[in-house]
C-alpha cells in the first residue's frame, strides 16, 4: 500500500518513530533500577495500554491450540531474554557499541530462517552481512583497549541480537495463525511472569524504586514502544516494509547523538569507522533482500519488538 491516503508526509511519523526508539538506550541508562525490573514494568506498561484493542480479539484465543500456547510463552521468554541481555549491556558499554551491534538483527535473522525453514537470500545479500559482521567485529576490537567491561557489553548485546532474532523467528510462524495484537500482547505477557519469576528467584525487589524509576519504566513503555515500534506497525499500512525496516538504521544514529548530548559518552575511531561499517553493511543487506520481493511478496509479519516486519523468503527485514 503507498502513502496516498496518509494526510501527512510520511517522513514525518517516521522521523517520530526512529527518534523514540533512538530514546531507549538513554532510558535504560537513566535509571538505577535493575535491567530485570526495567524490563518486566517496559512491558507491563505496555499491556495495559494494549488492553482495550486487545479486548477487541478476544475471541481469537479460542482457536488457539495448546501447541501454539508453548510457542508463545517460548518466544516470550526469548523476548524477556533479549530485554537482559540488551539493557544489561548498556550498563557496560557505549550506547552506540550496543545499539550498533543489536542492529545485526536482521542478518541473525536471516541465518535463523535459512538454518529453520531454509529460506534463501541473494548472494548480495549476503556479501552486505559479511560487511556489517566485519564492522561488528572493529566495534569489538575497539572496545578491547578501553576496558574489560566493554567487550562484556558487546558480548551480551550480540546475544540479546541473536535471542530476539529467535523470538521474531516463532512469531514469523505463529503470526500465520494467530492475530497480531492477540500475539503481540500474549508474548508480552509471558515475558513479564518470566521476568517476575526471574526477580523472585534472584531476590530481586520488584518495589520500592524512586519516582525516578517509576516515570522511566513509564517513558519505556510510551516513548519506544508505542510512538516508536507500535508506530512503525501502523505505518505499515501507507509504506513498504522496506521503508520501515531501513529505519533500524536510523535507531543506532540517533542513540549515538543522544548519548553525546545528554550522557556525554565518546567513541573511538576504530568504533566510529566500526559503526559506519555496520550501518553500510547492513544498508547494502537490506537493500539487496528488497529486491527479492519482485519474485515472490509474501505479507510482512509484523514483529512487537522491533521497527519492522520479520525476515521472510523474498521479504524485507
Amino acid at each position: 500500500m503507498t502513502n496516498d491516503t496518509l494526510k501527512i508526509p510520511v517522513f514525518i511519523p517516521l522521523i517520530i518513530g526512529i527518534i523514540a526508539i533512538s530514546f531507549s538506550s538513554i532510558f535504560v541508562k537513566w535509571s538505577d533500577a535493575p535491567v530485570s525490573v526495567q524490563g518486566m514494568y517496559r512491558l507491563l506498561f505496555t499491556l495495559f495500554l494494549m488492553l482495550p484493542f486487545t479486548l477487541k480479539h478476544i475471541k481469537a484465543l479460542k482457536s488457539i491450540s495448546l501447541r501454539e500456547w508453548m510457542l508463545l510463552l517460548l518466544s516470550g521468554t526469548f523476548l524477556a531474554l533479549h530485554f537482559l541481555f540488551w539493557m544489561g549491556s548498556l550498563k557496560l558499554t557505549t550506547v552506540a557499541s550496543s545499539t550498533i551491534l543489536l542492529s545485526l538483527q536482521p542478518v541473525f535473522v536471516m541465518a535463523g530462517a535459512y538454518i529453520a525453514f531454509r529460506e534463501k537470500t541473494s548472494k548480495p545479500a549476503v556479501i552486505g552481512m559479511l560487511v556489517a559482521i566485519t564492522g561488528a567485529v572493529m566495534i569489538g576490537w575497539g572496545d578491547i583497549g578501553i576496558s574489560k567491561e566493554h567487550i562484556q557489553g558487546d558480548i551480551l548485546s550480540i546475544l540479546g541480537t541473536i535471542v530476539v532474532a529467535v523470538h521474531m523467528l516463532i512469531g514469523q510462524k505463529l503470526l500465520k495463525t494467530i492475530p497480531a495484537v492477540i500475539y503481540s500482547f500474549s508474548v508480552f505477557l509471558s515475558a513479564v511472569i518470566v521476568f517476575a519469576v526471574y526477580n523472585t528467584l534472584l531476590h530481586i525487589p520488584m518495589t520500592g524504586y524512586s519516582d525516578k524509576d517509576w516515570g522511566i519504566f513509564l517513558l519505556l513503555a510510551i516513548v519506544p514502544t508505542v510512538f516508536g515500534h507500535v508506530l512503525f506497525n501502523w505505518l505499515l499500512k501507507y509504506v513498504t516494509a522496506a521503508t520501515i525496516s531501513m529505519a533500524i538504521l536510523g535507531e543506532p544514529v540517533g542513540a549515538t547523538l543522544l548519548a553525546y548530548v545528554l550522557l556525554n559518552e565518546t567513541l573511538s575511531f576504530s568504533q566510529w569507522a566500526g559503526g559506519a561499517i555496520v550501518l553500510l553493511g547492513l544498508y547494502y543487506f537490506l537493500k539487496n533482500t528488497r529486491k527479492l520481493k519482485k519474485d515472490k511478496p509474501p505479507a510482512p509479519i509484523k514483529s512487537p519488538v522491533t521497527a519492522g516486519p520479520i525476515v521472510k523468503k523474498g521479504n524485507d527485514t
